[in-house]
């Protein structure tokens, strides 16, 4: 049984803006997703797959990848709320080489918690800030085609990052690591990296500074 600890965390609303939606926060004051700005990173590239591949085929692809990541999620989420959890037939192998990772994990602070800096002017959901492997941690679940390497994840490490200033901020407790557990298609074991958090808060802070100027804010 996986222990939870309560914290009281003000919830958020989502709203159209003429920038894209946003969470407003209880103060009115209106920030943009963690995701919209880490979306900066690494832009040029995704454009340059799409119109290699086309259109048609890059959002098949991505549909796909969001399907299968949100089943994922949920797992992941259900299982560590201590429910009941059963993988369907597509999704067992990447199930079960997650499941020796988040067994790791314990005394849980935040499962898919919305978060919000006003240092950052970000907000968010994230999936976990839990003790992993004893350490308090933002943890994030992903799913991959193939096996990546660090350098092929920069922005996750950059938004985990983001999710534990916030988390700090919101909480008075501060969080100095990041974990990535990855499941990857036919490979028996998840893929674990493991980031200090003051290693990549900088870069987002200026790729936050580079959304500001190009949104307005």
């Amino acid at each position: 049984m996986f222990n939870h600890i309560h914290h009281d965390i003000a919830k958020l609303r989502r709203v159209d803006s003429p920038a894209g939606r946003v969470y407003q926060t209880p103060s009115g004051r209106a920030y943009p997703s963690v995701t919209a700005v880490t979306g900066l990173h690494g832009k040029d590239a995704i454009m340059a797959w799409r119109k290699r591949v086309g259109e048609e085929e890059a959002n098949r692809v991505s549909r796909r990848a969001t399907t299968r990541g949100t089943r994922v999620h949920t797992l992941c989420e259900d299982y560590i709320s201590n429910k009941s959890v059963t993988a369907d037939l597509f999704d067992q192998e990447a199930w079960q080489s997650l499941v020796p990772e988040l067994n790791k994990i314990n005394n849980i602070h935040c499962l898919e918690t919305q978060l919000y800096s006003d240092h950052l002017e970000v907000a968010g959901t994230v999936d976990c800030i839990a003790e992993y492997n004893g350490k308090v941690s933002v943890i994030d679940f992903k799913t991959s085609k193939r096996i990546k390497k660090k350098s092929d994840i920069h922005s996750y490490f950059m938004q985990t990052s983001a999710y534990a200033v916030m988390f700090e901020e919101r909480t008075g407790i501060p969080v100095s690591r990041l974990v990535i557990l990855m499941t990857v298609d036919d490979e028996p074991e998840a893929s674990v990296f493991v980031e200090k958090r003051d290693d990549w808060i900088g870069e987002f802070i200026e790729l936050r500074e580079t959304y500001k100027k190009l949104k307005g804010t």
